[in-house]
């Protein structure tokens, strides 16, 4: 944690949140803080989208949406991130709009910095929180990753596997970044986890593919079946206290919940119980996450936007949480989400 006192977001009670800094929550950019413990950054790209584009509107949009956030004390976590911590926008990654595999490049050198902090800093790493964009950016971010904790484990919420093969021949994708990560050798063997899959796919064999890539799946229909609590102590048992990435696709919510987004598909988690699964999992061990496919060209009254930028806001709750020495407790995790 860095040592001088965090600099928070523009005081609400005296510039209207509607109003002043555009940066996610309106917390300090990077260059105007000495040090930093963790970063939020766009990263507007949407090449590998193979439905609907837009989703490299998605990191400016969930910022504005963020003015709507109160983020100062986070009672389900029992926190105040950006208090706690020091939180920074770094602005957004460019990229390339015309060539995935150098956008891909792209993004993993100008992450890789980031996480690693500046060279006055405290020496430790950092956390990194990427706004997409589509899916894609999760390949990059966890080949930065790599090079400061090694293979980490995966936990992936999302309407699809993404971990096909190939897409008109094209190896890197939104729907293939998570095969390639697991050939890349950048994920735990046997502790990676989907949440929250749904729909049809193109061949039963996928999900055996899947299995062979190390990962194990709880659909929303087991949900419907075992519950959150249920589904959270499986999700603990599976990570334990391996450093772990999120990956949150906001298609992992229903479509009435979450509209604005590329590949909609229907019978999707509820915002309460992503949240709730969030929250259950207080003291994982977060290295890194994002949230991405907000394509808010589809979405109506900020619905998606306003989800994204609360999901956001939990994710630096769990990761200032981890860092204050909070570890994950069964019984009083299972019991702050049936209460």
């Amino acid at each position: 944690m860095t040592t001088h006192k965090p600099i928070g977001p523009v005081d609400a009670t005296k510039v209207p949140r509607f109003a002043g800094l555009g940066t996610f929550a309106r917390l300090p950019q990077i260059d105007r803080v000495p040090d930093y413990d963790i970063a939020i950054v766009g990263v507007p790209f949407d090449g590998g989208t193979s439905y609907r584009p837009g989703a490299r509107f998605g990191p400016a949009a969930v910022r504005e949406a963020s003015r709507l956030l109160r983020p100062g004390y986070h009672p389900e976590l029992d926190v105040e991130p950006v208090y706690e911590a020091q939180v920074v926008d770094a602005g957004d990654i460019a990229s390339t709009p015309y060539d995935i595999s150098r956008a891909v490049r792209e993004i993993e050198e100008q992450a890789l910095p980031l996480l690693r902090g500046p060279a006055d800093g405290d020496g430790e790493g950092k956390r990194l929180i990427s706004i997409g964009g589509d899916h894609t950016i999760a390949l990059p971010m966890l080949r930065a990753l790599n090079k400061i904790h090694g293979p980490v484990a995966l936990l992936h919420f999302d309407a699809h596997l993404d971990t096909w093969d190939t897409y008109f021949d094209q190896p890197i994708t939104h729907g293939t970044i998570f095969r390639r990560a697991f050939e890349e050798g950048l994920l735990i063997e046997d502790s990676s986890m989907h949440v929250g899959i749904r729909g049809p796919v193109y061949d039963r064999n996928d999900f055996l593919r899947d299995h062979e890539f190390g990962f194990q799946i709880i659909r929303c229909s087991d949900l419907d079946v075992i519950g959150v609590p249920a589904a959270i102590q499986r999700v603990k048992e599976r990570l334990g206290d391996t450093p772990v990435y999120v990956s949150i696709d906001i298609d992992v919510l229903d479509p009435a919940y979450a509209p604005g987004t590329g590949t909609p598909e229907m019978g999707g988690l509820h915002s309460r119980e992503l949240l709730a699964l969030l929250r259950g999992l207080n003291g994982i061990n977060i290295v890194g996450a994002d949230v991405v496919e907000v394509a808010p060209a589809y979405d109506h009254a900020d619905i998606t936007t306003v989800a994204a930028a609360t999901l956001v806001f939990d994710l630096l709750g769990l990761m200032v949480n981890r860092s204050n020495g909070a570890t994950i407790s069964g019984s009083e995790n299972l019991q702050s989400v049936a209460t």
